[in-house]
This record gives structure tokens, sequence and C-alpha cells, in this order.
């Protein structure tokens, strides 16, 4: 029997990938990948990354050059304000994420920085809006087979070429041989 669902697996960490197990029907979090960037006795906090909206970056934050890079929906917290992770281990203010990512910092520092510095795509990223838990949320849906916990790499973190279930597809492939059929499944299972 192919099992489609997630197994027991690691408590999920600082830089842990979630990922939605293939039949989740959620608008926010089907099909979706969630970066966790922070875990606390308050409870979890991370940013969806394959969930891009089709606006500008300029129009949400005009002091942000114009065409610099894709937005995207990082979950259904807090919608009205910009959040960013970034490559930039010198940004005043910025939280340690994972090995070459970090999150937040000084926004003025930042604005100034793409203004007068090269800085690459592949190096800062923009949400609106977050995913968070309250305490023993996430751990609870874990347990109830919601996710898959992977780990995350800065590269295909920062990656904003693929989106929406490719993206996930290539997450959930890359956990190994045992996941593919997973990756392959369809929306709907009866389609099967």
């Amino acid at each position: 029997m192919i099992r489609f669902s997630p197994g027991p697996q690691a408590e999920p960490q600082r830089g842990s990938l979630l990922l939605s197990e293939p039949f989740l029907e959620d608008p926010y979090f089907g099909r979706k990948a969630v970066l966790i960037c922070e875990i606390s006795e308050r409870g979890t906090f991370g940013f969806v990354l394959n969930n891009f909206v089709d606006v500008d970056l300029h129009a949400l934050a005009q002091e942000i050059p114009e065409g610099f890079g894709r937005v995207s929906v990082g979950g259904p917290v807090n919608v009205s304000t910009l959040y960013y992770l970034h490559r930039l281990s010198d940004l005043e203010g910025a939280v340690h994420v994972m090995d070459d990512l970090y999150m937040g910092g000084d926004f003025n520092a930042l604005v100034e920085r793409l203004q007068q510095h090269p800085v690459g795509v592949e190096d800062i990223r923009f949400f609106v809006g977050y995913a968070g838990w309250s305490e023993n949320q996430l751990e609870d849906e874990i347990k109830s087979r919601s996710w898959f916990v992977t780990d995350a790499d800065p590269a295909s973190v920062m990656d904003t070429t693929v989106d929406g279930d490719d993206y996930w597809k290539q997450r959930i492939a890359a956990m190994g041989e045992d996941y593919s059929h997973i990756a392959n499944a369809p929306v709907d299972p009866s389609l099967n």
C-alpha cells in the first residue's frame, strides 16, 4: 500500500521546511512550502515560499527601486505588513534563520543598500503576511500528519523562479526516492 501522508518526523526547528501533505484542502497551505523562521514558547512563525502575488513591490514600498523581485504571500497573518528574507549578514537588526539566511533588520539601511549597491534578486525576497501557529499548534498538526518536516537550503528558499505546485513537488521529490509518488500525486485523489 502506498502511503500519501507524512509519517512520524523530527521536531521542526528554525530553518526547517514544512511541506503540506498532498491532499490538504486549505487555501493558504494546500501544496505549500513554509520556511520556519522562529520557534518560541509563544508559537511558531514562518513564510510560505511558493505563493506569489501579482503586485509590484515598488507599489507596496515606494522606497524600494522598481522591478526588484517578486512578492510572496507569506501567510494569512498580518497581510498589510512587508517582511523580507535576505543573505545580507551585516544588515543591522537582522535575525539569523539558517546558514547564509537572515530575516528582517533595519528597513532604512536595507532601502539605502538597494538604492546604492547592487543586490541581486537571489539575495533578498519580500513577503506580505506570515504564517503563524500558537504554542503547540504546529506540533499537533505534524502529529496529525498534515506536514512533512525536512531541511531547507538557502538557494532553494531564495529561488523565486519556481512557484505553486511545481515548487512543492520539487521540494517533496528532494526528500528522496521514497517520496516521488507523493510529488506526483494528483490534487484530487479520485482522479488517480
